[in-house]
């Protein structure tokens, strides 16, 4: 996008990066393993007590939504492991109910866990389970960034035959694209995504604003604000890029910028 002229009537000062704050957590892990088919719940297992030898502090099992509530109640796990391979949506919002549980999904039934990447998971493992896979899983489930932070967190696209999972770090914007969405990296690259910007927006955290109809962007890289001749405004980027912003968005934008929300926790 080529950027407009210069004649701006307000500027708003460049918003500092804010640092993330270091998590508090065991590094020995408690996992639950949510597996209707027991046999593959054993094999699974027994390859996580061979992985994390003494980092794993404690493993229960479940084999329904209903056990692993009752698992959860009593006990503030680290991660989950789950295969939704006979839930439904229904399922998946129960056990979703159950809180903010970080999951890592273990299936041969990618088509069953779409609907839980709609509300963020750790890591998707295919069945069968190779060790090397599941090792860095784990790893990836080891001592956490502050929920502020997004460096962990992850956005997952359909591809032909696959399922990829994007770094929320390295996404700088998502622009809207009829029925699709455009991706748009902090290294330049781009590809299509296959949900609409208002399903997009409503899957993205907070940490992605709406600045206009078409523009979804990571507000943290956005420097300053600029209002231009003819009451166009334009968010400027920190790589200097400028992004349109709706006349209607452009206070809730305004004062986004001036008075940043508090951290949640």
């Amino acid at each position: 996008m080529n950027s407009p002229a210069s004649h701006s009537l307000h500027v708003l000062p460049e918003i500092p990066k804010s640092a993330s704050t270091p998590s508090a957590r065991s590094d020995n892990l408690k996992l639950l393993l949510v597996d209707p088919d027991p046999r593959a719940s054993a094999q699974l297992e027994q390859l996580c007590r061979e992985l994390l030898g003494d980092r794993l502090a404690q493993l229960a099992t479940a084999d329904s939504v209903e056990a692993a509530a009752a698992r959860v109640a009593t006990t503030t796990f680290d991660v989950v492991l789950l295969d939704p391979q006979s839930w439904g949506t229904d399922e998946l919002q129960r056990f979703r109910a159950l809180g903010a549980l970080p999951t890592i999904i273990v299936s041969a039934h990618t088509e069953l866990a779409m609907a839980a990447f709609e509300w963020g998971v750790l890591d998707f493992v295919p069945k069968p389970v190779h060790r090397a896979r599941l090792a860095q899983a784990l790893h990836r489930a080891g001592p956490q960034p502050s929920p502020t932070d997004t460096a962990e967190r992850y956005l997952a696209a359909r591809r032909a035959g696959r399922i990829d999972f994007i770094a929320l770090d390295d996404l700088l914007y998502v622009e809207g694209d009829d029925k699709y969405s455009k991706l748009v990296y902090t290294n330049g690259r781009r590809n299509f995504h296959d949900k609409a910007l208002g399903r997009l927006e409503a899957a993205l955290p907070h940490s992605f604003v709406r600045i206009h109809k078409s523009y979804l962007v990571r507000f943290n890289m956005v420097s300053r604000l600029l209002v231009l001749k003819g009451s166009r405004y334009f968010a400027e980027l920190r790589n200097g890029l400028r992004l349109p912003v709706g006349r209607s968005r452009y206070r809730s934008v305004k004062s986004r910028l001036l008075w940043p929300p508090a951290p949640h926790g």
